[in-house]
């Protein structure tokens, strides 16, 4: 009888990269959201960034980050699809914040470049695992044909 590990796929070196990428994201995230947790209760900016002392727009944008970047954080470590999507509704929330209304929110220009830098990587990750696959297939088909 054989092995079960036969029937396990090979992980190329790509692949592993990209979840190695992702459990980053993943540990920035969480930081992320305990920081915004921490203003919100009190813990950081000596208990200046209370909930009950935020004007409305920092009360709205607080709470929310401190809830989607543990779970996104969640979603990228274990490298299921709404993962990314609720990391880029975060990094997302986080420029308009800092880009559109830097007069409520100040401005945070090296969190923007972060975040654009984050993207790019991951959508150069991702074309390069596409065309990866495009590549495996290419070759299954060549060696099906007669």
């Amino acid at each position: 009888m054989e092995p079960d590990s036969h029937a396990t796929p090979k992980r190329s070196l790509l692949d592993i990269l990209f979840v190695i990428f992702l459990r980053g994201v993943a540990i920035s995230c969480l930081w992320f959201g305990l920081q915004y947790w921490g203003m919100v209760v009190g813990y950081s900016f000596e208990g200046r960034g209370r909930f009950d002392l935020l004007n409305f727009p920092w009360r709205v944008a607080a709470s929310a980050l401190a809830v989607v970047y543990p779970v996104a954080s969640l979603g990228l470590w274990l490298t299921v699809s709404w993962g990314p999507v609720l990391w880029v509704i975060a990094a997302g929330s986080q420029l308009a914040m800092f880009q559109g209304w830097p007069e409520i929110f100040g401005n945070n220009v090296l969190l923007q470049i972060m975040h654009i830098f984050v993207a790019s990587l991951y959508v150069v990750f991702r074309l390069a695992i596409w065309l990866e696959e495009k590549r495996k297939m290419d070759e299954r088909v060549r060696v099906d044909l007669p």
